[in-house]
């Protein structure tokens, strides 16, 4: 079933929340893939119902074109929906139905969390996503909600949401699904011609590089080996490569004992922008 308005779907919640019944939910731009499946398939075990987001959230893109380019697949999206097994309700509404009138993002300070990485590189991103995501909680009023990890900064500011926010929902990270190539499952993948998608397999390659030899090189060493293999592939243009620990995301200059550090990149594949990371220690 597909809903377009949130006081429809609002009744349906309030009837499985009076049988007791817990909601997972998963927040989605649409475009579906089998990482999404999978984020969903976890929110069917672990609740008595899933419901799925499909929304392309014009507050999150600091660029319209790459708004415009996004993706839009709805008919299939609902189609590949159908193939799971247990009750999933779809949320697709339009940006009148979450924002009303007024779709501007709200301020937030995430305790730094959004001045770091992507934060960066996108001014405003956190803003539009943490907006969304609050207007989403309050009208799905989910037990759980389900993030992959490949967007893992995403997965700390909805932490970070839902305490700011006060909000009763759990907050639960997922394992990156890959293809069979390494390369992170992404809706921006479909925009990628089988060449690039061949390239753009250097970034998972130089993440797994970085793990294997982060215990006997400086980070500063690591930062040289992955900025020289991404100016020797003519087909990808590296935005950022950062080690970071993984409670505050700040940057490291140098390994700490005791802190937990992750890897990432962000990077172009003719034009369309590509993230990932992985655990280091």
């Amino acid at each position: 079933m597909i809903y377009h308005h949130h006081h429809i779907l609002n009744k349906e919640i309030a009837s499985v929340k009076r049988k007791n019944k817990t909601i997972g939910f998963v927040p989605t731009m649409g475009s579906l893939h089998h990482g999404h499946l999978t984020l969903i398939s976890r929110a069917l075990e672990e609740n008595d119902i899933a419901v799925v987001s499909i929304f392309v959230n014009p507050t999150q893109f600091d660029k319209p074109a790459d708004l415009k380019k996004y993706p839009r697949t709805m008919d299939a999206d609902a189609d590949l929906l159908k193939t799971l097994k247990g009750p999933v309700y779809i949320y697709a509404p339009l940006p009148s139905d979450l924002y009303g009138d007024n779709v501007v993002s709200k301020k937030y300070n995430f305790g730094g969390l959004e001045h770091q990485m992507e934060g960066r590189f996108r001014p405003g991103h956190f803003d539009g996503v943490g907006t969304v995501l609050n207007l989403l909680f309050r009208a799905i009023s989910p037990d759980h909600a389900y993030f992959g990890e490949k967007d893992f900064q995403q997965l700390q500011i909805a932490n970070k949401l839902v305490e700011i926010e006060d909000l009763p929902t759990k907050i639960v990270g997922c394992p990156i699904v890959r293809e069979e190539s390494g390369l992170a499952m992404s809706s921006r993948n479909k925009r990628l011609s089988p060449k690039l998608l061949e390239e753009a397999v250097l970034i998972h390659q130089m993440l797994v590089e970085v793990k294997k030899y982060f215990g006997r090189y400086s980070i500063a060493k690591l930062s040289i080996i992955v900025e020289k293999a991404f100016r020797e592939n003519e087909h990808l243009e590296l935005e950022y490569f950062e080690i970071a620990n993984i409670n505050n995301l700040k940057t490291a200059a140098r390994k700490r004992a005791g802190i937990k550090y992750r890897a990432f990149i962000a990077a172009f594949a003719g034009g369309v922008r590509l993230i990932d990371n992985i655990a280091l220690n």
